[in-house]
């Protein structure tokens, strides 16, 4: 069944006149060049991708997943790469699916191919009805909750690991894109983490669910805590709605458009060799450059 955020981009795409490019087919009949490793339980170590929960959270059902990379040693610092994962219960006729985990989360990997960078896949987090905290597997959970666990994990595994707290890049797709303006630069604390955000598959406000202040206006809001630090957003097959919901905001930066030429709502390309890896790839080193 499709979702309801696929058929809004395309009815969206359509009304709009918008002509997709070219389709290489399915994005699973090419072979992936990278794996990444499962998660496992016990202490983060070089080349393992380990879950976690951060401090004033141990009574609690939420949790993180941590990667360090291959090259990784003590003492050293590294760029850190944040990501949010799209929403749970998601799947098409394409043999896309998400289910909503940190564990889901595939673009940090594939930004870094393993190396050079710290990989940290953040929760959402709710708070039920008795006070118990768990990660959320469609759309924000509680969203003051959420912002407490980004920020209290990034300063943690950055202090301990050595994360370059001046090299963080918030990274997301679907409901993680979203949530890299949304929740990214909700405020002026939480905005001040980061030194760019890559966004795949939708953007803040570009989709007609109620959440709060979910709208056009809210989003511009958000968007001008940017401070032209430098934006990667991608889309699969069209991204002219984005671009033009940026053009008209009137907010000027650092944005980098890209097509990605298939039809899948996934993150799946960045784990293959084509073009726009290598273009994200270039993008990441750029906004990481120390």
């Amino acid at each position: 069944m499709k979702s309801f955020v696929s058929l809004c981009w395309l009815w969206t795409a359509l009304a709009a006149g918008a002509e997709p490019v070219a389709s290489s087919g399915n994005i699973r009949d090419i072979e992936p060049d990278l794996a990444i490793p499962d998660v496992t339980i016990g202490e983060p170590a070089a080349g393992k991708r380990v879950r976690a929960v951060t401090a004033g959270w141990q009574r609690t059902e939420a949790s993180h997943v941590l990667y360090l990379p291959n090259d990784w040693r003590p003492g050293k610092s590294y760029p850190v790469l944040v990501e949010y994962p799209g929403n749970g219960g998601y799947q098409n006729e394409l043999g896309d699916t998400s289910d909503g985990t940190p564990e889901s989360c595939m673009l940090g990997f594939g930004l870094s191919g393993g190396n050079g960078f710290l990989w940290l896949s953040l929760p959402f987090v709710e708070v039920t009805a008795d006070g118990s905290k768990r990660n959320c597997l469609q759309w924000w959970g509680d969203i003051d909750e959420t912002k407490r666990y980004c920020t209290a994990t990034v300063q943690s595994i950055c202090e301990r690991y050595g994360g370059d707290p001046s090299r963080v890049v918030l990274c997301g797709f679907s409901r993680g894109a979203i949530a890299c303006n949304y929740l990214g630069l909700h405020d002026d604390k939480i905005a001040a983490l980061w030194c760019g955000f890559f966004c795949h598959s939708h953007y803040d406000s570009d989709v007609n669910v109620s959440q709060p202040d979910f709208d056009p206006k809210a989003a511009v809001a958000r968007l001008g805590r940017l401070g032209g630090r430098p934006q990667w957003i991608s889309h699969e097959e069209e991204v002219s709605r984005v671009q033009g919901f940026i053009e008209r905001s009137g907010v000027t930066g650092s944005f980098k458009f890209v097509e990605i030429p298939y039809p899948n709502h996934s993150s799946a390309w960045i784990l293959r060799d084509n073009p726009e890896r290598a273009q994200a790839r270039e993008w990441l080193w750029n906004a990481t450059k120390p």
